[in-house]
């Protein structure tokens, strides 16, 4: 059984991980039923509301995987799932795994442009969502997404909701509801089902539009976790506070959630990222870990310099998405004296790197890590892709066991993002530190990394250039203090015309796209610098934005 459209591993590559111990041919759901069997009476979940053990874990996953069969979903079905940080996330997503199904990791903030485009590309049947958002109702749009795509003939929400003429069922339904179908039924699905079918799709932060599908096999993803947890220093007793979106890969599965239930550990889920209630949830669940982006890592570091809490529990504070500058992490280490600031590098792609807990200080502030992979291939290559000398600066290309060698059904795309031996082209700059940790000097691709969201620049100019006033746009990233950089637009208008950032953004906001790529500034020019191949030069107008500030 396999999806049309899967980009597999090298048979030979694939003999080669399965040798080394690394695949071991199981299905994703076989990882957590060790744990489920392991680790019963410990807690295993809980959100400030729900508690679970691993024992109600694995009940309500059962009951959730029996009610999808009882509805017709079947392996390698596709679920578009956007659900928040609460115990709702845990058993639908395992209920998915028990059947086969592959989720499709979007993020909360999507809307309907985003969300259209998975639904279309993916064949997708259903999605999971809140029933509303503070800018969205999540059933309007899976309303306009089905009559779009017949496939789509599922809504599942977080909550119970009512007052609605979309057709829908809950979370809490389908865990408290007594199904049909056995635990059997479930169980004789796996027989068909393959270790490298994909178990989870993740997204690329890619720089052509909205994002690719990254499928996740069976085999890679559960040895992504394992992996990741083995240089986190997982302890019996551990909590992980998970407060990024757990749609993405570093709070899902490196290790995240995953990673920490394979351990024995418990993960505390915060559906809010303000700091104050972050910190207070630190303290009464005596967390040890936490993921962080550096936007969010400061913002926690004022809030607790404003109102200090017992933090003392926490251990590890690990931080990814965008680089962490070295002010922030000794603030940090100041005011959690107990933990150590552990920077990782990774990408929804595969390959992780982390700086060890135990490398010297100097490495730990100038670094992103190593490779946690004996297998794990870097190269750092020119322009011409023939690999940097020692301590230069190169484009950063990954290989290895749990890396993917293209993207869903996207073989064109597939053609420019992978050299034609399998190594993933990143597009992010690097050089080796002599310590043999890795050091990033920039990025090739046209992406502004917001607090560690990444957003495609052309994606947000092709859309601008539809305002009637724009001529000419070019999306650029503008230094921030907190989120590292935020969209400004530079635009050149017609003649006579005028154009204002709010009345920009409300023109934006009619193509349904996530809120964090709206453009947070405006500059508008009589015309854009241009290179000396004729291209908008981004460069210079970066530089500009830059001395506005100094």
């Amino acid at each position: 059984m396999t999806l049309d459209g899967m980009v597999r591993f090298p048979a030979e590559d694939a003999r080669r991980y399965r040798a080394a111990g690394y695949w071991d041919d199981r299905l994703l759901i076989d990882h957590y039923e060790d744990a489920f069997q392991a680790y019963a009476d410990r807690v295993a979940i809980t959100d400030g509301d729900v508690t679970l053990t691993y024992a109600e874990l694995k009940e309500r996953a059962l009951r959730v995987a029996r009610n999808l069969y009882d509805l017709g979903i079947r392996p390698l079905d596709r679920i578009v799932v956007q659900l928040r940080n609460t115990a709702a996330f845990p058993p639908f997503y395992l209920g998915l795994q028990y059947l086969g199904a592959v989720p499709i990791m979007a993020l909360p903030v999507h809307r309907y442009r985003e969300l259209e485009q998975f639904v279309r590309l993916s064949g997708a049947i259903g999605l999971a969502a809140p029933a509303r958002s503070k800018d969205a109702d999540h059933r309007e749009i899976y309303a306009r997404i089905a009559a779009e795509h017949p496939s789509l003939r599922l809504l599942f929400l977080e909550q119970e909701e009512s007052g609605s003429d979309v057709s829908a069922v809950s979370i809490p339904e389908l865990i408290e509801r007594e199904p049909v179908a056995t635990e059997a039924d479930v169980r004789a699905l796996h027989t068909g089902l393959d270790p490298e079918d994909p178990a989870v799709f993740q997204l690329s932060g890619g720089t052509t539009g909205i994002p690719k599908l990254i499928p996740r096999s069976h085999n890679d993803y559960a040895f992504n976790s394992h992996l990741a947890a083995s240089v986190c220093d997982i302890r019996d007793g551990d909590v992980l506070l998970d407060v990024l979106p757990i749609s993405h890969n570093l709070p899902l599965a490196c290790p995240g959630m995953q990673g920490f239930l394979f351990r024995g550990a418990t993960v505390s889920l915060v559906a809010s990222t303000w700091s104050d209630g972050i910190l207070d949830r630190v303290e009464s669940d005596r967390a040890t870990h936490i993921h962080v982006v550096p936007a969010l890592l400061i913002k926690l570091t004022e809030a607790l310099a404003a109102r200090p809490r017992d933090v003392s529990s926490m251990r590890v504070i690990q931080s990814g998405g965008q680089r962490l500058q070295p002010e922030t992490r000794t603030r940090a280490a100041a005011l959690f004296p107990k933990a150590t600031v552990q920077e990782n590098f990774g990408m929804a792609e595969g390959l992780l790197m982390f700086v060890r807990l135990d490398d010297p200080d100097d490495v730990r502030l100038e670094t992103v890590g190593r490779t946690i992979c004996p297998d794990d291939e870097v190269r750092l290559v020119d322009e011409n892709g023939d690999d940097v000398a020692e301590g230069e600066v190169g484009e950063f290309w990954a290989r290895g066991p749990y890396t993917l060698r293209g993207y869903f059904r996207a073989p064109e795309h597939n053609a420019t993002a992978f050299s034609p031996d399998g190594f993933y082209m990143s597009g992010d700059l690097m050089y080796r530190h002599p310590s043999g940790n890795y050091v990033v000097a920039g990025r090739r691709k046209d992406l502004i990394n917001r607090g560690g969201e990444k957003i495609s620049a052309e994606e947000i100019e092709n859309l601008i250039l539809a305002h009637p006033a724009v001529v000419l746009a070019a999306a650029v990233p503008m230094p921030d203090p907190v989120l590292g950089e935020r969209t400004c637009a530079c635009v050149v208008l017609r003649e006579g015309a005028t154009l204002e950032l709010d009345e920009l953004v409300d023109f934006l906001r009619g193509f349904d796209l996530a809120t964090f790529k709206l453009p947070e500034a405006l500059r508008v020019y009589d015309e854009l610098p241009l290179s000396p191949i004729g291209k908008v030069s981004k460069k210079d107008l970066v530089a500009a934005l830059a001395s506005e500030r100094v």
